[in-house]
């Protein structure tokens, strides 16, 4: 972009030396008028002219060089076929219409050269055709007249009106066949034709007081045109003198802007005769159609403004004034109106090209050509031209009026992409009058911003376990260039790749909007964070862009949960914990040790105590998994306990983990550590079970159960009464399991032993009485007896 834009700015100033030469020579080139003829009602896209062969251009120049035809007020009479650039008609011409009684219609227009700027002045002349007939103001026309006139006696008529020119206006009057009148043809200062009839043998009242003749107006076209009139006569008697004028032309001058009302002229005639001969009485032979501007009083002469005068349009004004007195004698005079020019109309902007839009970085370019006009005369049609000084632009004279608009230095889009540029034109009459015309130019944009990131940096958040292809946010960026300058794409620049991380695989961008989205699930546990960088590209020539950098983090989610790293949970090696029984309150048994995976609250810890054998033996501290005993241990709690704990962190949902212990009591820690028997029942676990068939047996065989139990019950306290009354005990058959704990602290028992199991005959309620090891190789204790024969012992439980 930068090598290029030397050779520009030169051959913009090679282009303004060129039109500086080009407008010096224009004033000889537009002395040079061409001109074409072209009858009025040709078709529209008639052949006028060899418009390059008559400006000697060569073939195709004048597309080349943008050429326009410019005509007045903005019309378009001809233009230039668009494959051949010959002249053609644009439009069906009405002589009548553009010129009126004007002769010859000349339409003067300019063809526009545009690169280089150049003039050539021509003109169409149209020519006309014989398409209207003559046509008289009224149907007939009534005339009175003494039978004294004396042959020869010219009478004025009303004149026809012909709206063609030249040979095709009217030629000549002419009147029926009779044997009193003829009509000769006059010929009026401004050249139109009016008839007089002409008497030619008197005329006798009594013989025939009234005649009829047809006024019969013709052409000059091929075939002729006419038009008629009939004309009633009345014989009068004995009226000798006509009414004569002071003067017989009247001349005088109006302002255009004279106000309707206002008194033109009086025009007076005198008639010799008296009485109702000598009366006169006034009336306009107007020219036009009844839209003529004027109005007569019949009675005093005075002429007077019926409608507005305009300048224009009409320049002068001819008006016949007849008077007739009571006898029906007439006299005529003519006035010419001269209509003065004020200044009522204000200039005329007309613009021939606009260039717009522009580019920004190119000084003195031609933005406009326009022309000024102004419809009034001398000073009330000279104009200035001017636009805003604050604007970057200049106004140049062309030549006649014609003038250029041109940049004042190079422009820049981003600081004002549109122009409002007001032309004010003001004319020097007065009062000064003044038109102002608005156009727009647009300014082109060229690459020269580079897009520009809303923030300097971007740091985005997700939580982990996301799922893939979830949009975690938008980078943004701007460009203050517009169209494809201005259009941004976003594109990822990934740091060179990691073994271990391959942002490629994590993240990916929309290269349109920027939307950024995670493509697979994160692992807060395995990555924290990540960064990389995004880059935002314009679409322009060359292309620009910019990096900006963004941090991802990963947020955590409690998706772990707790893990017990002491006691391992392994099934097959349970844990065992001893616990001494002269252990004071609070003694600690053990500690729970767990940890969470997770981060912040998802990895807060705290322990609860589920169930236990002996539930308000044991605690264990909620923050740190310590458990302790609550009270002082007795000789009636029993030698192993169950805890199940648990670990349970501070996520939502949270997440939880059990622990399972095994305490054993002993009475010192020189014991060795035995292991649970297997075949060892939880007692927790014997009363859920006993619940669950209690709640089957109830809702299923209630009564059928009750009479089971009644009966066995029954069976059962008479048996043990008769072998209590007897002193008979029974005794299991069978072995029974060998794998005890040794209470006594001496290890495992090295026989097997057997309970006894008593009841007395007299217990109600089915209590034991003792439970009594049997060896039949040893003899009975002494504290058995003893034990047996005391009442005080005969419902506790003992092991001996």
């Amino acid at each position: 972009m930068t090598t290029e834009m030397p050779q520009t700015k030169d051959w913009w100033k090679t282009r303004q030396v060129m039109i500086l030469i080009t407008l010096m020579l224009l004033r000889e080139v537009a002395s040079e008028s061409i001109q074409y003829a072209m009858l009025e009602e040709t078709e529209r896209g008639t052949f006028v002219a060899n418009l390059t062969k008559d400006l000697g251009l060569r073939v195709g120049e004048l597309a080349a060089r943008g050429a326009r035809v410019v005509f007045k007020g903005n019309k378009q009479y001809l233009q230039l076929d668009s494959q051949t650039q010959d002249l053609v008609l644009n439009e069906k011409l009405d002589r009548e219409e553009l010129c009126g009684p004007t002769e010859p219609c000349v339409l003067p227009f300019r063809v526009l050269l545009k690169d280089p700027l150049q003039f050539y002045q021509a003109e169409l002349r149209v020519m006309d055709i014989n398409d209207h007939s003559p046509e008289f103001p009224a149907r007939e026309v009534h005339l009175k007249i003494p039978e004294a006139t004396a042959p020869g006696k010219i009478f004025p008529l009303k004149m026809a009106q012909d709206l063609d020119s030249g040979s095709h206006s009217i030629q000549s009057y002419t009147v029926s066949d009779n044997h009193h009148f003829h009509v000769v043809t006059r010929n009026r200062s401004d050249g139109k034709k009016f008839p007089e009839l002409v008497l030619d043998r008197a005329l006798d009242h009594e013989e025939q007081a009234q005649l009829r003749l047809t006024l019969t107006a013709t052409d000059g076209g091929s075939p002729p045109r006419s038009g008629t009139i009939e004309i009633q006569i009345l014989v009068l008697d004995m009226n000798d003198n006509a009414p004569e004028f002071d003067q017989e032309v009247y001349e005088v001058q109006v302002p255009e802007n004279n106000p309707i009302g206002s008194l033109l002229i009086t025009v007076s005639a005198r008639d010799l005769d008296t009485g109702s001969f000598g009366e006169v009485s006034y009336v306009l032979f107007q020219d036009e159609d009844v839209n003529e501007p004027f109005e007569i009083n019949a009675k005093t002469g005075e002429i007077r403004l019926r409608r507005p005068l305009d300048f224009e349009a009409f320049q002068f004004h001819h008006v016949d004034v007849e008077a007739t007195d009571g006898g029906g004698l007439t006299g005529k005079c003519s006035i010419v109106i001269q209509v003065l020019d004020v200044n009522d109309n204000a200039p005329e902007v007309i613009l021939s090209s606009l260039n717009s839009p522009i580019p920004e970085n190119l000084p003195g370019i031609i933005v406009a050509v326009f022309s000024v006009s102004d419809a009034d005369s001398e000073n009330n049609q000279r104009v200035m031209c001017f636009i805003e000084d604050s604007l970057p632009f200049l106004l140049r004279h062309s030549v006649e009026n014609f003038y250029t608009l041109e940049t004042d230095g190079a422009l820049d889009r981003e600081s004002r992409a549109e122009y409002n540029i007001t032309i004010t034109a003001t004319d020097l009459g007065t009062p000064r009058l003044t038109t102002q015309h608005t156009i727009t130019v647009q300014v082109s944009d060229i690459n020269d911003n580079a897009p520009d990131f809303i923030q300097t940096s971007y740091t985005l958040f997700v939580r982990e376990n996301n799922s893939p292809a979830l949009h975690i946010g938008t980078i943004s960026a701007t460009d203050s260039d517009s169209g494809s300058n201005a259009h941004i794409t976003y594109s990822l620049l990934l740091p060179p790749e990691n073994p271990q991380l391959a942002l490629a695989s994590l993240i990916s961008i929309n290269a349109d909007n920027g939307q950024l989205f995670a493509l697979r699930a994160l692992d807060y546990e395995s990555l924290q964070a990540f960064e990389f960088r995004v880059v935002a590209s314009d679409q322009g020539s060359p292309a620009l862009s910019s990096q900006v950098l963004v941090r991802v983090l990963v947020l955590d989610d409690n998706d772990n949960a707790p893990f017990v790293l002491y006691p391992l949970q392994n099934a097959s090696a349970p844990c065992t914990e001893l616990l001494p029984r002269a252990a004071e309150p609070g003694y600690l048994v053990t500690k729970v040790v767990a940890v969470d995976r997770d981060s912040g609250q998802n990895a807060w810890l705290s322990y609860q105590l589920l169930k236990a054998t002996e539930p308000g033996l044991f605690t264990v501290w909620a923050h740190n998994g310590e458990v302790r005993t609550t009270r002082l241990l007795s000789e009636r709690d029993a030698a192993k306990h169950k805890l199940l704990l648990l670990v349970k962190d501070n996520g939502e949902p949270p997440q939880s983990a059990s622990v399972t212990l095994h305490v054993v009591l002993v009475d010192g820690f020189s014991q060795p550590y035995l292991p649970l028997p297997e075949v060892a029942r939880d007692p927790v676990q014997e009363e859920d079970m006993l619940t669950l068939y209690l709640v089957i047996a109830l809702a299923s065989v209630s009564s059928l159960f009750l009479l089971s139990v009644l009966l066995f019950v029954g069976v059962r306290l008479c048996r043990r009464a008769r072998e209590a009354s007897l002193g008979v005990c029974s005794v299991p058959e069978g072995h029974f399991p060998g794998h005890l704990v040794d209470v006594s602290g001496t290890g495992t028992l090295s026989q097997s032993y057997q309970y006894e199991v008593c009841l007395r005959g007299d217990s109600g309620n089915g209590e034991f009485n003792f439970l009594k090891a049997i060896n039949p190789n040893f003899p009975p204790l002494e504290s058995e007896i003893k034990i047996e024969n005391s009442p005080t012992l005969r419902n506790s439980f003992l092991f001996i």
